[in-house]
C-alpha cells in the first residue's frame, strides 16, 4: 500500500523529503535514536527508486509490445561504482533530492559516501560494459546486461609495508537497495554426469544426465538513461543450491557433509575471479562462465517464447547477444544444445540461428590471455558441450581445408582443438566460428587482430571482421565526475553535449578565449583540491594540490610499464641530486600511481613494491621532496578515479606500442583535459588523430619498430650501456639504495628487464619518454596558459570517444537493433515541474 501512495508524489523537493522520511521510519523503523549514515542511505535509495520502479515497468511493456529486438549483453563483468549520484542525474532530479535532504538537516554528499562501490570488475573491461549500459539506456535501445552477482567484489587492496595485501570485499554487507530480487526467475544450471544416445524415428537424440545441479536466481538493476525515459536492466545471477540440505546427513550426525551441496552449489557466485592458476580454480572458473550463460541464454529463449507463435527462424530477429570477451563464448554450444536437443532443431538450422545471432567483442593482443580449457576438465564438466565443439569443429575444418590445402600449420591454428597434452578448447577461435561478427575495440587493435593474431580466420571470414573503437559514457565521466567542468562547458556551448557529444567540438574555438582558459586552469584547480582532500579522509595521503599531478592508473601488468613510469621518476631524481639548476627549474609535481595486481602476478605484486620503496626514498629526500613527490594510492576503484582522473594534468598511457588492446582510462582522462603522454598503442593513435599530434607527447616504438626490434635479437643491456642516465638508475638499484633492509628483492623485477630479455621493451623506450616528460614538464612551468589551451582542445576533440557513438556503430552494423522511444508516464510528468522549481 505504502508503495502505491508513494508512485503518486512528485519530484519536488518537499515530495521527495516526504517520502525519504517515510522509507526511513515504516520501512526502515528507523528514528532519532536508531538512525546512522547506512539507514539514512538507504531510505534515500527506496525513495529513488520508487520513482523508478513505475517507467522501468512501462520501458519493458514498450518494448513487449512493439516486439522490439533486444541486445543482451553477457559480460562476466561489470565495474558499476556508485549509483546514486549518477541515477539522480540521468533521472533529472538532482537539485530536488540534494534539498530534500538539505531540508532535514542531511548533507547529500556525507550520505552518498555510505554506498559502497559494486566492484563486479577487474578494470577496463568491466568499466567499458558498465558505460555501454548507460548508453543504450540513453539511446533508447532495448537491452538486458547479463553477468554474476558476486557476493565478493573485487578484492580491497591495502598496502602494508611497501606490498599489496588482498582484503574481501563484502559489497553485500548492507544489501543493495538499488536491485530487486526475482524468486520467480530461477533456472537450474547442470554440470557433470553423462551423455546418453537414444534412437528415435531413425535420429540420434542426445540426452544429457547431469551428476549436479545449481539454481540460478535473478537480481535485477535499473539502468537509466538520461533524461529517465528509457530504464533498461541489468540482470544479475546468484548461485544456489536447488536444496538447502540433506535432513538424512543432518539426522545421522554428520552437519558438514549435510550442507555441503549447498556450499558447493552458492560458491560459484561468492567471488570475482578466483585464482585459477590451480585445477579447483580452473574448475570454479568455467562453472561461473557456463553458470551465468546457462542461466542468460534460458532467460532468452523463455522471453522469446512467451509468444504462442513464435518461431525460431525469427530468433535473430528479436535478439541480438553480444559476448564481450571470450569469457561467455561456451553461449555457442550451449545455445547450440537449446535448439538441437531441447526444441528438437536439425543442427544446420540451429548453426544458422546461433551464428546469425551471437557477436564476439575481443579485448586482447596478447596470445597467452586468450582462454583455453583443458578437453578432459571441460569433458567432464560440462559433457555435452564437449561434443558440441567436437562436431562444430568438425563440420568447420571440412569447410576450412579448402581455403588452406595441404597446409595443415594453418589449419592446425584455426582448428578450435589445440593437440597440446592434454587438448585444449581454443575459446577465442569459438567464438569466431560461432558468430557473424568479431570486433577489435581500436582501430590498431582491430588491425592486427586480422593481421598478427588471427590471419587465417581473415582470410575464411573477412567479412566478419569490424572495428568498434571504445568509449566512455561523458554522462558519468564528466557531468558527473566533474560538475565544474561539466557547468563552464554548458555556459560556453549549451548542454547538448550530454546526449550527443559530437557537440563538444564546439569548444574548440573557446581554446583561444583567455578568459576561458583561465576559468579552466581555476576549475582544474579545484579538481586538485577536491582529489587531495579525498585521498587524505580515504588513504591518508597528503597531496600539494598546486603541483603538476602525473597519473598512472591501471590494473598493474607488465605490458601496462608502470615499472618504466618509476624509471622516469628515478631518472629525474637522480637529475636532480646531481644538477641544482635542474634541481630549481623542475616544476613541483606528484607522480600518483594506482591500481591492483592480480592476487597470484609475482611480478606484478613487486612492481607495486618497488614504486612503495621508490616513494619512500623520494619522499623523505630534503634535497628534492619540496619538488618531487611519489604516492601509491590503495584500493583505486571507480569512485577513486571519478576524484583523481578531473585533477590530472598529465595522463600516462604508456604500455608497450602493439598490446593494449585500446584502453578507456585515455579518453577518461581526455574529457577532463588532461594531456596524454603515450605510445601509440590502443585509442592513443586515435587520440592523436583527434586532438592533433601537438596537443599530446607522443613517444615510443611503434608495433612494427617492436616487431623488428625483437626480430633483429633485442638485447636491453645495449640500449643500457650506451645511456649514462640510465646505467645510473640501473647501479643505484642494483646497490639496494632503495631495499636496504630488504636484500635482493627486487633481483627477479630486475632479472626479467635484464637478464630475460625486457619482454616489454621498457629499456628501448625509456631514454624516448625521459625526453618526452622533460618537454611536458618544461611546457607546464613555462607557459601554463598554453598547456590550458591544449587541455581544452583535447576536451573538444573527444567526441569521437563517447560509448554512445560506440553502441550506435554497434547497433546498426552488429547488431540490427533499431531505437524504441519509451514516453514518461503520468506519474512522472511532475518531473518536468520539478525542474522548473
Amino acid at each position: 500500500m505504502a508503495n502505491e501512495i508513494r508512485t503518486k508524489y512528485g519530484h519536488t523537493a518537499k515530495d521527495i523529503a516526504q517520502d525519504f522520511a517515510e522509507q526511513l521510519k515504516y520501512t526502515l523503523d528507523a528514528d532519532a535514536y536508531h538512525v546512522n549514515d547506512e539507514a539514512k542511505y538507504q531510505a534515500a535509495v527506496l525513495a529513488i527508486r520508487d520513482r523508478i520502479v513505475h517507467q522501468w515497468d512501462i520501458s519493458r511493456k514498450t518494448q513487449r509490445a512493439k516486439s522490439a529486438k533486444r541486445v543482451y549483453y553477457l559480460s562476466l563483468e561489470f565495474l558499476m561504482g556508485r549509483a546514486m549520484t549518477n541515477n539522480i542525474i540521468n533521472l533529472g532530479i538532482e537539485k530536488q533530492v540534494k534539498d530534500a535532504l538539505s531540508s532535514l538537516g542531511y548533507d547529500f554528499e556525507e550520505l552518498a559516501d555510505a554506498e559502497p562501490d559494486a566492484g563486479l570488475g577487474n578494470g577496463g573491461l568491466g568499466r567499458l560494459a558498465a558505460c555501454f549500459l548507460d548508453s543504450l539506456a540513453t539511446l533508447e535501445l532495448p537491452a538486458y546486461g547479463y553477468g554474476i552477482r558476486y557476493n565478493y567484489g573485487i578484492f580491497k587492496q591495502q598496502i602494508r609495508n611497501g606490498w599489496q595485501a588482498e582484503l574481501p570485499d563484502n559489497w553485500l554487507e548492507n544489501g543493495n537497495p538499488w536491485e530487486i530480487k526475482r524468486p520467480s526467475i530461477v533456472y537450474p544450471v547442470y554440470f557433470g554426469g553423462e551423455v546418453k544416445v537414444i534412437r528415435e524415428n531413425g535420429k540420434d537424440i542426445y540426452k544429457w544426465v547431469p551428476a549436479e545441479q545449481v539454481n540460478g536466481m535473478a537480481y535485477d538493476t535499473p539502468i537509466i538513461g538520461y533524461g529517465g525515459k528509457t530504464i533498461n536492466t541489468l540482470r544479475l545471477w546468484s548461485a544456489m543450491s536447488p536444496a538447502e540440505f540433506s535432513f538424512q546427513e543432518f539426522n545421522s550426525g554428520d552437519y558438514t557433509e549435510a550442507v555441503r551441496n549447498k556450499i558447493n552449489a552458492e560458491n560459484i557466485s561468492q567471488v570475482l575471479y578466483p585464482n585459477d592458476t590451480l585445477y579447483m580454480g580452473k574448475e570454479l572458473r568455467l562453472k561461473q562462465q557456463y553458470f551465468f550463460v546457462a542461466c542468460s541464454v534460458a532467460d532468452i529463449v523463455r522471453r522469446f517464447k512467451r509468444n504462442p507463435n513464435y518461431c525460431w527462424k525469427n530468433f535473430p530477429n528479436e535478439a541480438a547477444i553480444q559476448l564481450n570477451d571470450t569469457h561467455p563464448s561456451i553461449t555457442v554450444p550451449e545455445l547450440m544444445r537449446v535448439l538441437v536437443d531441447l526444441e528438437g532443431l536439425e543442427w544446420d538450422e540451429a548453426w544458422d540461428i546461433t551464428v546469425k545471432t551471437l557477436g564476439y567483442t575481443n579485448h586482447t593482443l596478447m596470445p597467452e590471455a586468450l582462454e583455453k580449457w583443458s578437453v578432459p576438465m571441460l569433458g567432464s564438466i560440462l559433457p555435452r558441450h564437449l561434443q558440441i565443439i567436437y562436431e562444430i569443429n568438425h563440420r568447420f575444418l571440412q569447410k576450412a581445408v579448402a581455403f588452406f590445402p595441404f597446409q595443415n600449420d594453418k589449419i592446425a591454428k584455426v582448428s578450435i582443438i589445440e593437440e597440446s597434452n592434454p587438448k585444449m578448447i581454443r575459446m577465442a577461435n569459438l567464438a569466431i566460428i560461432g558468430t557473424h561478427s568479431t570486433n577489435g575495440v581500436a582501430a590498431l587493435h582491430s588491425e592486427l587482430l586480422k593481421t598478427s593474431m588471427f590471419p587465417e580466420f581473415n582470410q575464411i571470414y573477412p567479412e566478419r571482421f569490424k572495428n568498434k573503437t571504445n568509449g566512455i559514457t561523458q554522462r558519468r565521466w564528466l557531468l558527473d565526475a566533474n560538475p565544474l567542468l561539466a557547468k563552464k562547458i554548458s555556459d560556453a556551448i549549451g548542454d547538448g553535449w550530454i546526449t550527443d557529444f559530437s557537440q563538444i567540438s564546439k569548444l574548440r574555438s573557446f581554446a583561444d578565449d583567455k578568459a576561458f582558459r583561465e576559468d579552466f586552469g581555476k576549475i582544474k584547480q579545484s579538481a586538485k583540491e577536491t582529489a587531495a582532500n579525498f585521498l587524505k579522509k580515504d588513504c591518508g595521503i597528503i597531496v600539494d594540490p598546486s603541483t603538476l599531478f602525473d597519473v598512472q592508473v591501471k590494473r598493474i601488468h607488465e605490458y601496462k610499464r608502470q615499472l618504466m613510469n618509476i624509471l622516469n621518476v628515478l631518472m629525474i631524481y637522480t637529475r636532480m641530486k646531481e644538477d641544482k639548476a635542474y634541481r630549481e627549474s623542475f616544476p613541483p609535481t606528484t607522480f600518483l600511481f594506482g591500481g591492483k595486481a592480480a592476487p597470484g602476478y609475482v611480478n606484478a605484486k613487486l612492481i607495486i613494491k618497488f614504486i612503495n620503496n621508490v616513494a619512500s626514498v623520494i619522499n623523505s629526500d630534503p634535497q628534492v621532496n619540496k619538488s618531487l613527490k611519489v604516492y601509491f594510492m590503495p584500493n583505486y576503484r571507480v569512485t577513486m578515479a571519478e576524484k583523481v582522473i578531473p585533477a590530472t594534468n598529465i595522463s600516462e598511457q604508456i604500455s608497450t606500442a602493439g598490446l593494449e588492446a585500446s584502453g578507456t582510462g585515455n579518453m577518461k582522462f581526455m574529457i577532463n583535459g588532461a594531456l596524454t603522454m603515450g605510445t601509440l598503442d590502443g585509442a592513443n593513435v586515435e587520440i592523436q588523430e583527434e586532438a592533433g599530434a601537438e596537443n599530446c607527447f607522443i613517444f615510443g616504438h611503434t608495433e612494427d619498430e617492436i616487431t623488428a626490434l625483437k626480430n633483429n635479437g633485442y638485447n636491453p643491456y645495449d640500449w643500457v650501456n650506451k645511456d649514462d642516465e640510465i646505467k645510473k638508475i640501473v647501479s643505484l638499484i642494483t646497490s639496494g639504495h632503495f631495499n636496504v633492509n630488504e636484500p635482493n628483492i627486487f633481483e627477479p623485477l630486475l632479472k626479467s628487464i635484464l637478464e630475460y630479455g625486457d619482454k616489454y621493451c621498457i629499456f628501448a623506450d625509456l631514454r624516448m619518454y625521459n625526453d618526452m616528460h622533460n618537454k611536458a614538464t618544461d611546457l607546464y612551468k613555462n607557459d601554463i596558459d598554453e598547456w590550458n589551451k591544449k587541455a581544452i582542445i583535447n576536451i573538444a576533440s573527444s567526441g569521437k570517444f563517447s560509448s554512445d557513438r560506440t553502441i550506435l556503430e554497434y547497433a546498426n552494423e552488429i547488431w540490427n537493433v533499431k531505437k524504441c522511444p519509451v514516453k514518461r508516464s503520468k506519474t512522472d510528468c511532475a518531473l518536468e515541474d520539478a525542474k522548473n522549481n
